[in-house]
C-alpha cells in the first residue's frame, strides 16, 4: 500500500530522522511511539502529505486513500453535528442533490413523451443505483452509530459544532474518518479526548479495520488491545517489530543484550586480532600473516548495540503538614451551565490518605467538581469543606488556561516561587528536562507535552499534602507516565486523579468514583474492578435486551436489571442521601471522641474529675454505635438493589 524509503527530515538545520525505510499493508495497525519531540507527528505529517521530505521517497499504490487525524481542525460554521458528520459521504450527499432535482422536474414538468423527459428518467434510474451501490441508504445509521460510540447522544446530534468544546469537535473529525473507511488511517493522540468508554469502543472499531492504521498515542493499554506492529523512533532511528507495545518492549531488550553480548566477544575478537598483528608486523617471516589480518580487520562489520534515549524527569512529591482525618467533604452540590445540568446533589467524603479516581463519560462534571474543590468554579448549592491543614496542590487539565504564553520558562518559574526555593528553580527546571539555553523559550512555543512538564514543574513549588491532578498524562510520553506514575505511588499525601487513562490508573488508586447521570457512583476497588463490574452491568443490560420478545415482565423482573425502576432509582437517590449523613454524622463523633481521648491523655486526673465527662463519653459512644448500625443497614439496602 505505501512504502518509505531513505526518509530524511531536518528541522533547524538539525537531522530530525534519517535513513528512514519501512512499508506499511494492509491489516497493519502499527503503533508509532517514541518521546516527545522523536518526530512521531512530523512521520504522520510526511505520509499525508501535508510537509515534504528533505530526501528519500514515499510510493503509494495508485487509489488508495489516506485519512489524517490531526491536532488542529477547523470546521465550517454554522453546521450541526450530524451535518458535519455527514460530510464524510460527500460522493452519496451530491447524489442526493441530483435526485432531488431530477424529481423536481419530473413532478413539475408535463411533456412526458419528450426525449429530454426520457432521459430524465434514464438518468434518476442510474443515480439511483448507484447512490444504492455506495450505501447511500446507510450512510445515516452507520453515522449516528459511529457518533454514539464516541459518546454522543441523539439529542446533540443537532446541537451546531460552534457551540462545541474543541475536544467534542475533535470527536466529529474522528467520526468522519472512521466514517469514510480510508485504505490508511492516521491517527495523532486519538484517546487524548475520550473518555473510557469511548476508548473501549475505538479499540473494538480498530481491532478489525480492514485497512493499515498509523497510530502516534501514549497509552499503552490501548497500544497493546489494538496494534499488531511497533515502530519506535528514538534518536534519529527506528526500530520495527511486528509486535504490539508491550511485547516490542521484550522484543528490543532482548535484542540489546544479544548485541551488547556479540559487541563484546566481538571486541575480544579484535583486541586478540590487533595484538597478533603487533607481534607479527614486525617479523620479516610473519608480514604476510600480519598483512592477512589488518585485511579481516578492516573487512569486518562492527556490531553496534542500539542506542537507548534514558533522559527522563526526576519527580518527588512532598506532602507538606499532616491534614486532619477528613481532608474533603462535600455536601449536596449542584451545578449547571446555562441550561445543562453537571452535577446534581452530589455527596462526598475523603479521608487522609485515600487515592481516588474520577472516571465517566465526558461532560459528567469530572472536571467540574475538581475546579469546585480548589474553588476555580463556584458551586450553586450545596456546601464544600476542607478539613484541618488541607493544603491543595492542582494540576489543571487545560495548561494553557493556567500558563502565561508571553512568559519564558525560567520566569514562569521564578514568578511562582517564593524566597525558600527561588535560588532551586533552575535545578528544578533542569529535573524537569529544561536545561541550558532551553529555559529562555517562551511558553507558547512549547509543545503539549512540554508544557505538562513545565506545569509539574511548577506545582512543586507550593506545599500541598491533598493534590489534584486532571488528566495528567494528557501529551507526556510513555517514559514520563511512568516516571509520573511512579512519583505519585510513593506520594504520602492525599491523591484525587481524573483520568482516562487506565493503565495510569492500573495500582494507583483504590477508590473509583465514576460521574453518571449527574451522581457519583462508588467502587471500593481499583480500575480493573471497576472496569469488570462496569462490563458485568453492560453483560446484564444486553441480556435484558435480548430476552424482551414482547412478553410482559413484573415488576420484580424489572428491579433485577441493570437499569432500576423510577421508583428503585428515587429509593437509591434517598439512600446515598442517607448513607452519607451517616457518614458525616460517623466522622462528627469520631472527631469528638478522639478530641476527648486526647484530653484524657494530656490529664487524667483534671479531666475525669469532672463528673459528667464519662456520661457524656459513654453517650457519644452510643451514639457513634447506633449510627454504624444504621450505616450497616443503609448500606446492605444499597448492596442488594444494586445487585
Amino acid at each position: 500500500m505505501l512504502n518509505i524509503h531513505d526518509l530524511h527530515v531536518s528541522f533547524g538545520g538539525e537531522p530530525l530522522f534519517e535513513e528512514i525505510t519501512f512499508r506499511l499493508n494492509a491489516g497493519n495497525r502499527v503503533g508509532l511511539i517514541g518521546k516527545n519531540g522523536a518526530g512521531k507527528s512530523t512521520m504522520l505529517k510526511v505520509i499525508a502529505g501535508d510537509i515534504p521530505a528533505d530526501q528519500g521517497s514515499l510510493a503509494i499504490e495508485k487509489e488508495v486513500s489516506i485519512g489524517f487525524l490531526r491536532q488542529d481542525i477547523d470546521f465550517e460554521q454554522g453546521r450541526t453535528v450530524l451535518e458535519e458528520a455527514y460530510t464524510a459521504f460527500a460522493k452519496a450527499r451530491s447524489l442526493e442533490t441530483q435526485m432531488e432535482e431530477i424529481n423536481h422536474q419530473l413532478a413539475t414538468r408535463t411533456d412526458y413523451e419528450s426525449d429530454s423527459y426520457m432521459q430524465l428518467i434514464q438518468d434518476i434510474g442510474d443515480i439511483t443505483h448507484e447512490y444504492e451501490i455506495i450505501g447511500g441508504y446507510l450512510y445515516k445509521g452507520e453515522t449516528e452509530k459511529i457518533l454514539k460510540g464516541l459518546a454522543f447522544k441523539p439529542e446533540q446530534f443537532d446541537k451546531l459544532t460552534d457551540e462545541l468544546s474543541g475536544g467534542w469537535r475533535m470527536r466529529i473529525e474522528l467520526a468522519k474518518l472512521l466514517l469514510e473507511k480510508h485504505d490508511i488511517l492516521l491517527l495523532d493522540e486519538p484517546t487524548n479526548h475520550l473518555d473510557i468508554d469511548s476508548i473501549l469502543w475505538l479499540e473494538q472499531f480498530l481491532q478489525s479495520y480492514p485497512g493499515a492504521v498509523v497510530i502516534v498515542s501514549h497509552d499503552k493499554m490501548f497500544l497493546d488491545n489494538v496494534t499488531n506492529r511497533t515502530i519506535e523512533i528514538s534518536l534519529g532511528r527506528i526500530y520495527d517489530y511486528p509486535k504490539p507495545y508491550t511485547k516490542f518492549l521484550e522484543l528490543r531488550a532482548e535484542m540489546r543484550e544479544q548485541q551488547a553480548a556479540t559487541a563484546k566477544n566481538q571486541q575480544k575478537e579484535i583486541e586478540r586480532t590487533e595484538k597478533l598483528i603487533e607481534k607479527f608486523k614486525a617479523k620479516a617471516s610473519k608480514a604476510t600473516m600480519a598483512q592477512s589480518l589488518v585485511k579481516k580487520l578492516n573487512r569486518m562489520d562492527v556490531v553496534e548495540v542500539d542506542q537507548v534515549d534514558n533522559a527522563a524527569m526526576n519527580i518527588n512529591f512532598t506532602k507538606s503538614v499532616q491534614p486532619g482525618k477528613v481532608v474533603l467533604e462535600i455536601e449536596d452540590v449542584h451545578k449547571s451551565y446555562a441550561d445543562k445540568n453537571v452535577l446534581r446533589g452530589v455527596n462526598l467524603m475523603i479521608e487522609r490518605g485515600s487515592r481516588v479516581a474520577f472516571v465517566g463519560q465526558n461532560g459528567m462534571g469530572k472536571s467540574t467538581l475538581a475546579k469546585i474543590i480548589v474553588g476555580d468554579v463556584k458551586n450553586e448549592k450545596g456546601n464544600v469543606n476542607l478539613g484541618h491543614n488541607v493544603q491543595l496542590g492542582y494540576f489543571a487539565q487545560n495548561q494553557a488556561e493556567y500558563l502565561d504564553g508571553e512568559k519564558t520558562i525560567l520566569d514562569t518559574m521564578l514568578d511562582a516561587a517564593d524566597d525558600t526555593n527561588r535560588i532551586k528553580v533552575r535545578d528544578m527546571l533542569g529535573s524537569f528536562l529544561f536545561r541550558g539555553d532551553e529555559v529562555e523559550k517562551k511558553v507558547k512555543v512549547l509543545s503539549g507535552g512540554e508544557r505538562n512538564r513545565l506545569a509539574l514543574c511548577k506545582l512543586l513549588l507550593q506545599p500541598f499534602n491533598v493534590l489534584i491532578m486532571d488528566e495528567p498524562t494528557n501529551h507526556l510520553d510513555i517514559q514520563s507516565k511512568n516516571v509520573l506514575k511512579q512519583a505519585l505511588i510513593k506520594f504520602d499525601g492525599t491523591l484525587i486523579v481524573v483520568s482516562h487513562d487506565r493503565e495510569f490508573l492500573q495500582g494507583l488508586t483504590d477508590v473509583v468514583h465514576e460521574f453518571r447521570d449527574h451522581q457519583l457512583f462508588q467502587f471500593l476497588g481499583d480500575i480493573d474492578f471497576y472496569l469488570e463490574q462496569r462490563k458485568a452491568r453492560d453483560m446484564r443490560e444486553i441480556e435484558k435486551s435480548s430476552k424482551d420478545d414482547g412478553s410482559k415482565l413484573s415488576r420484580k423482573q424489572n428491579s433485577n436489571d441493570s437499569k432500576p425502576s423510577y421508583e428503585d432509582q428515587k429509593k437509591l437517590k434517598s439512600l446515598n442521601n442517607r448513607l452519607s449523613n451517616a457518614e458525616s454524622e460517623i466522622n462528627k463523633l469520631e472527631r469528638h471522641l478522639e478530641k476527648k481521648d486526647a484530653e484524657l491523655a494530656a490529664d487524667y486526673d483534671a479531666v475525669s474529675a469532672n463528673p459528667l465527662f464519662f456520661d457524656q463519653y459513654n453517650k457519644k459512644k452510643k451514639e457513634l454505635d447506633v449510627w454504624m448500625s444504621k450505616w450497616e443497614a443503609i448500606s446492605e439496602e444499597l448492596d442488594a438493589i444494586n445487585q
